[in-house]
């Protein structure tokens, strides 16, 4: 049985919800960045739109990156956890 006041799961918790909101964050500039691509598809490619898309695409990918490779430390570390018969 797994003890609720345990730090270390504390922790994988705070580490789970930090990944989730960068992945929502970073998916979430992603369509923004598709949004403004499509915008600057519609009236003219001008500065405003190609830099908020490019900034949004850079932005998006600098979150996600850390961000799927903690979730899947965190599940790998939930597996481990359910199959260890310590």
């Amino acid at each position: 049985m797994t003890d609720p006041n345990d730090p270390v799961l504390a922790r994988r918790r705070q580490f789970a919800r930090w990944s989730a909101t960068g992945r929502r964050l970073g998916y979430g500039l992603y369509g923004l960045s598709l949004a403004a691509f499509g915008v600057g598809l519609a009236i003219g490619f001008t500065t405003v739109p190609a830099t908020i898309a490019t900034v949004a695409l850079v932005a998006g990918s600098v979150l996600l990156l850390p961000s799927i490779i903690i979730g899947y430390g965190v599940r790998a570390a939930d597996r481990a956890d359910r199959t260890d018969d310590w």
